[in-house]
């Protein structure tokens, strides 16, 4: 029986190939010389942390990496930006959470949708990722065309698709 899986998945190559560019931009940007600003990516937590002197140099921070990830092609979406604190030295600290997976009830929304269609298929809840099944490909392909009409909070991949 055809099936294929919903899926929000971010590869981390991408994101640290992001982060390395944006460091290099920042050191070679001249209103950054003498000041104490850090980018950092923690691939255990999937969260990459800002440190800036103070909130222009954040918020240009925060653009040169957003250019640095859409230059590596990463839905923004995928992106939770945390609020700017303050740091014992002055300073202002960020941190921006890298969300993959589908909450639940994003799922339950996807599985409603699609149980609306009217479509010969069965969309289940598997932990944190779908999968869609039907007896044909063509009708795989109309949730597909389906999901890519809506407005999704997390960036959708579909893979696995069997037949």
């Amino acid at each position: 029986m055809p099936s294929f899986d919903i899926v929000n998945r971010i590869d981390m190559q991408l994101v640290d190939n992001a982060v390395n560019n944006s460091v290099r931009e920042i050191s070679q940007r001249y209103d950054f010389r003498g000041s104490h600003c850090e980018l950092t990516l923690d691939k255990k937590t999937k969260k990459i942390n800002f440190l800036a002197a103070d909130k222009v140099k954040m918020d240009a921070m925060r653009e040169i990496f957003i250019a640095n990830a859409v230059r590596q092609k990463i839905n923004m979406k995928s992106f939770h930006f945390g609020q700017a604190e303050p740091t014992s030295a002055g300073a202002l600290k960020k941190e921006v959470e890298i969300k993959e997976g589908i909450e639940k009830e994003i799922a339950q929304r996807i599985v409603k949708l699609v149980k609306e269609s009217k479509m010969k298929v069965q969309a289940s809840i598997q932990s944190d990722e779908l999968r869609v099944t039907g007896k044909k490909i063509d009708d795989l392909q109309e949730v597909i065309a389906l999901l890519h009409q809506h407005e999704w909070e997390v960036p959708l991949q579909f893979v696995n698709m069997r037949s």
